[in-house]
């Protein structure tokens, strides 16, 4: 009896033994399946690092969607797993992600569910038109150009920032900013008019209120300047003999004023017939500034008129030598005399419009 039990405690043993050798084998591999989900790599190693752009609104699927398209995934049914298990599925965040090869879940949906993005720089610098700057921001930010320049055409919206349809673009200043992939056209006039204010210091407000001007008039102005010369440093003596027009009631018979009357930017020589232009802008025909700026103008050319010199000069044209630089004249006998020997130059170059 005795023998007889003791093989039946052995086998009870042996069967107990190999019941735990099961266990641990079927715990060993699905501890080795779950750390595979979370750990293992699921962004191929085929793929250089790779940029992906969340639209707004989007949900898991979406970034599946995004993620299968650009061929990225290894495994989708883990990756839906883990975002589960990370709590990605209700908090999936829009914008650019840069996903280095190799990432595992854990890494990946990381790097999603934080808001961790690429920034975007934009720069802004020579333009001439709200259009022109709707084009160069939409598609580098999500807002397209469409909503952006619907924003600088919006009477009631723009009342919010003290402007209007003419005025708008002095909001924007020119300068290299960075920006989340995912702004709106709403974020995005509200970054800039943060900049704006920045930019306006107590000093720049004093210097505009000494010379009479509001913000917007030394942008306007500043404008003119801007496209009168690239020379920083005679910016500001064009600024006087522009403000000192202004101050006298001249009209300010600024040829770029009609060349943005005109419509047409390729003009190299203005004619006598812009001057018949019947629009706001064409300061040959109306007193007083232009209702908004002819371009976005360059810092140093908002400065030139904050800074403006003063001296008795009323006149200038562009020197015969065609250096960029400009003859200055204090009457008109000698701008006279100064603007044949250019307009002389033109036409010896065959320069005709």
């Amino acid at each position: 009896m005795a023998k007889k039990k003791t093989k039946m405690s052995r086998g009870f043993k042996r069967l107990i033994t190999l019941f735990g050798a099961a266990l641990f084998f079927i715990a060993l591999f699905f501890g080795w399946s779950y750390y595979n989900k979370i750990y293992a790599p699921n962004i191929s190693d085929n793929k250089k690092d790779q940029i992906i752009f969340i639209p707004t609104g989007s949900a898991i699927e979406d970034v599946i969607q995004i993620l299968e398209e650009e061929h990225l995934l290894i495994n989708e049914a883990s990756f839906l797993w883990v975002s589960e298990k990370m709590n990605y599925t209700l908090h999936v965040k829009p914008g650019k992600y840069q996903l280095k090869k190799g990432m595992s879940n854990k890494e990946l949906i990381g790097l999603l569910r934080s808001g961790k993005q690429v920034p975007i720089k934009l720069t802004f610098s020579n333009i001439r038109t709200i259009y022109d700057l709707a084009g160069a921001v939409g598609g580098k930010i999500e807002a397209d150009s469409a909503s952006i320049a619907f924003l600088f055409k919006e009477k009631e919206y723009l009342e919010n920032y003290g402007l209007n349809t003419y005025n708008s673009l002095c909001l924007m200043i020119p300068n290299t900013y960075e920006f989340k992939w995912n702004t709106s056209a709403e974020e995005f006039f509200q970054r800039m008019s943060v900049e704006y204010k920045k930019f306006w210091s107590e000093s720049r407000k004093a210097k505009a209120k000494n010379i009479g001007l509001t913000q917007s008039e030394v942008c306007v102005l500043a404008s003119i300047v801007d496209k009168e010369t690239r020379r920083n440093d005679e910016k500001s003596i064009i600024a006087g003999v522009y403000m000192n027009r202004y101050l006298k009631g001249w009209k300010l018979e600024a040829d770029p004023t009609l060349v943005f009357a005109s419509g047409d930017f390729t003009i190299r020589r203005v004619l006598n017939e812009h001057k018949d232009i019947d629009s706001p802008y064409n300061t040959y025909l109306y007193t007083g500034l232009p209702p908004g700026p002819i371009c976005m103008p360059a810092i140093s050319s908002v400065d030139a008129v904050l800074n403006y010199q003063k001296h008795e000069y009323m006149f200038f044209c562009a020197r015969e030598d065609f250096s960029g630089y400009h003859s200055f004249a204090k009457n008109y006998i000698q701008h006279l005399i100064n603007a044949r020997k250019f307009q002389k130059e033109l036409n010896r170059r065959k320069i005709l419009s």
